[in-house]
């Protein structure tokens, strides 16, 4: 007696990578975009373990672009290829309201197409097609999807089924068939001729000559006994459209179970208008227990608390790309290096700013070790710091950034920097030293000077501006602060020869010192407790930490780098990049300033930077051992000459002269 076809269902077998594949495309492509995004699929054919049902696997590479490079990666010859679609949806409402009965349809009409217009004949992997339905939180690491198989709700009755006995006859016509059938997309289903020999789904007789019986194979995915895989469905469909309404097929299976099944299409209402009408569809995924609803998956158990704090970090910044600044450069801010020179109050907070934009590698030099009065301001350190003497501040401020976040490539150098004034004691040690400030700053991108005195700020300056790297320098007063970015001697000055200034100048902006009349000398001999230390309104170091960080940003973000002149408010993708920002709290005012590059600068003038090239650290002692020898190789000598003949000439006390020339001195 005959009776009704049935089919075991497909069940989902997702890898996490398919998850952590798709977080990184919603953050960086799909970004809000909702639309169909292709994926692609297989299924196992060889399982021997009993009552297995049919699994479709996706995975990391399920997002290949091309199919060609995801054949090449799916187990070899054990596995066909399954075409997809996913619909990821922005939020979790979205997910639960959306329409799911006639997303369904909508594919199956998709499939439909398929058959009027003959694609599918020579593409018949899309008769196992399916989608994915689902929604990212990615704060949480949670994610949502439902998986549907579409397939068609057609009537067909057993006449009679056996199982095949001639194994080793099929066995070898369907490995001829995989051997001769170079593309995956055919190898699901095909033809059978009279001496049952696989044939191309392309071959298929359309016109009014064929019989209405045909004979057809598919190779089948599932292990219950006599019972074919879901997709059997849409072939039957495809031959029931075509005209076939007596359908012998082979379920052909490598585990040995393979059967035939005599079909035949009921006269039904469904089948009858199967040319008129898209069949009703079929193929949502059910849960274990069988009832009808998503399923959810928690990255949190299954990726390491360092893998899930790299993807926070990353989250809010990605998240500008979707709406604000879809062209912001990540990449490269991910990737600069950024070397902090002081690591106390400024680099405490500059380096929690560095974090937050993502930078990866930051380097800290201090000489200083922790005392009790740092931590309730340089945040980086705690009052276990400061026991035994104070651990040395730059180890401690890199431990701190890994506690904070483990993946940033922290490191600290105690090193005291070669001043300026400060005559040499110890030429062997000091020179090391020297050496490693020159390798520091070769290795990095952007050299932060957050020291507390000038005249350690003046030999990073010259090595910085050399070595062509953008140099942010942050000095503060009691209750004001400047915040500024030095100007870089461009790569085609020529060093070589007698230098002549006036014409070899270029219109690059000014250093930290292109202000000053005087060279930098000893500030830190016979200070006061007051001098010593940074007196300073609480509030003040954060404002310029976090505007040095967000000019280097801007930095990074023009074409020009570090060369790039004072622009409009457009200049960047962020807006303006300015040369300076001097803020005052008094009247909590900020003020932008513009100032090029001094041709008779201490630290940034042509023959300054030209003698350091040529002798090195032969340059620096002298000038550590008699700053004279700076502003003689300069020309402040001369401009100092010559300031003091006009003084006399208009009357003017060398002691005004002396507060005006030194009114920069607030900035430490």
């Amino acid at each position: 007696m005959p009776e009704k076809l049935k089919f075991v269902p497909f069940h989902s077998s997702v890898d996490s990578s398919f998850f952590q594949k798709l977080s990184e495309l919603k953050l960086d492509k799909f970004k809000l975009d909702t639309s169909s995004q292709v994926i692609l699929a297989y299924y196992n054919i060889k399982l021997f373990t009993k009552n297995s049902a049919p699994l479709i696997n996706v995975s990391g590479t399920s997002f290949e672009n091309h199919s060609n490079e995801f054949h090449r990666m799916l187990p070899g010859g054990s596995a066909l290829f399954a075409p997809g679609n996913l619909v990821n949806l922005n939020t979790k409402e979205q997910f639960q309201e959306m329409d799911k009965n006639a997303y369904l349809q909508a594919s199956g009409e998709k499939l439909y197409q398929s058959f009027k217009s003959k694609e599918v004949l020579t593409n018949p992997a899309l008769l196992a097609s399916l989608n994915v339905l689902s929604f990212s939180d990615l704060k949480k690491f949670k994610f949502y999807y439902w998986f549907s198989f579409p397939s068609f709700y057609t009537e067909w009755m057993i006449n009679s089924s056996r199982i095949e006995s001639a194994k080793e006859e099929f066995d070898h016509k369907i490995q001829t068939w995989w051997q001769t059938e170079t593309n995956d997309n055919k190898k699901n289903f095909f033809l059978l001729d009279a001496d049952n020999n696989p044939i191309a789904l392309s071959e298929l007789v359309l016109d009014d000559k064929r019989n209405d019986s045909i004979r057809v194979g598919i190779i089948d995915a599932s292990t219950y006994p006599m019972i074919p895989s879901w997709y059997l469905r849409n072939f039957l469909t495809l031959l029931l459209y075509y005209g076939y309404t007596k359908v012998e097929v082979l379920v052909y299976r490598f585990n040995g179970s393979s059967f035939w099944l005599d079909l035949s299409a009921m006269d039904s209402s469904i089948n009858l208008n199967i040319r008129q009408n898209v069949p009703k569809v079929t193929g949502w995924e059910k849960t274990s227990n069988g009832s009808l609803q998503p399923k959810i998956a928690d990255l949190q158990s299954l990726l390491s608390p360092v893998s899930l704090a790299e993807q926070a970090v990353d989250l809010n910044l990605k998240l500008m790309k979707w709406r604000i600044i879809p062209q912001i450069d990540l990449d490269s801010i991910k990737n600069t290096k950024c070397l902090l020179l002081g690591a106390g109050t400024l680099g405490s907070y500059v380096s929690r700013a560095l974090l937050g934009w993502g930078v990866r590698t930051i380097t800290f030099v201090d000489n200083g070790k922790v005392s009790f009065s740092n931590p309730v301001r340089q945040s980086l350190y705690t009052y276990e710091d400061c026991l035994n003497g104070g651990a040395p501040k730059a180890e401690a401020a890199a431990k701190a950034l890994k506690q904070i976040f483990p993946q940033v490539n922290a490191k600290g150098y105690d090193l005291e920097i070669p001043m300026i004034g400060h005559p040499v004691k110890d030429m062997e040690t000091e020179r090391q030293n020297f050496e490693l400030l020159e390798k520091l700053i070769e290795d990095h991108d952007v050299v932060y000077l957050l020291m507390d005195s000038r005249e350690t700020r003046w030999l990073p300056t010259i090595i910085a501006n050399v070595k062509h790297k953008t140099v942010v320098n942050a000095a503060l007063g009691f209750d004001s602060f400047l915040v500024m970015r030095h100007g870089c001697i461009s790569e085609s000055v020529n060093f070589d020869g007698e230098q002549d200034v006036d014409s070899q100048q270029d219109k690059r902006l000014g250093c930290y010192f292109c202000n000053d009349v005087f060279a930098p000398s000893d500030s830190l001999t016979d200070r006061t407790l007051d001098q010593m230390c940074t007196v300073t309104r609480p509030g003040v170091a954060l404002m310029a930490s976090s505007l040095a960080v967000e000019l280097m940003v801007s930095i990074i973000q023009h074409p020009q780098k570090q060369y790039a002149l004072v622009n409009d408010e457009n200049s960047t993708i962020l807006g303006e990049l300015p040369h300076q920002i001097r803020g005052f709290m008094h009247n909590f005012n900020n003020v932008k300033v513009q100032a090029p590059s001094y041709k008779n600068c201490s630290a940034c003038s042509l023959p300054i930077l030209s003698e350091f090239l040529k002798h090195g650290w032969g340059f620096v002692v002298k000038a550590l051992n008699n700053n004279k020898y700076i502003e003689d190789l300069s020309g402040l000598t001369k401009v100092q000459e010559e300031a003091e003949k006009a003084a006399a000439e208009f009357s003017i006390s060398n002691d005004v002269l002396s507060d005006n020339d030194s009114i920069d001195e607030e900035w430490l």
